[in-house]
């Protein structure tokens, strides 16, 4: 499957630590998304009701992170790959949660792929 649809560097606030200190305030992560889906109906038809609606994704990701806290970004990740798959009906979704945590690197990261 070559047809995808990427949602690069979603910034969210999500609680997220191994300690219980860490999960106290909430921390900036950087989230794509990259949906694997057959697009040519909707591409055919320019119909919205045929593709995924990058938006909605967005909104529920979101959504997911209110009143909820993860200890490892792993678990976060295997979360939203869920949630892509159960209510967008992807085939394949590949998710990278990027965490800022440790002083001398860029960012730590998690890359997840699930099929249904």
């Amino acid at each position: 499957m070559s047809d995808k649809i990427t949602i690069e560097d979603l910034e969210v606030k999500f609680h997220v630590g191994v300690p219980a200190e860490e999960r106290i305030e909430a921390q900036k992560l950087l989230i794509t998304i990259v949906i694997f889906k057959d697009l040519r109906s909707s591409a055919e038809n320019d119909d919205i009701s045929k593709t995924i609606d990058y938006f909605s994704v967005c909104q529920e990701i979101k959504a997911l992170g209110e009143n909820q806290s993860w200890k490892l970004i792993e678990t976060l990740a295997n979360d939203i790959c869920k949630l892509v798959l159960t209510n967008f009906k992807a085939e394949t979704v590949k998710v990278i949660v990027k965490k800022f945590i440790l002083p001398d690197t860029r960012w730590v990261s998690v890359d997840m792929t699930r099929k249904i």
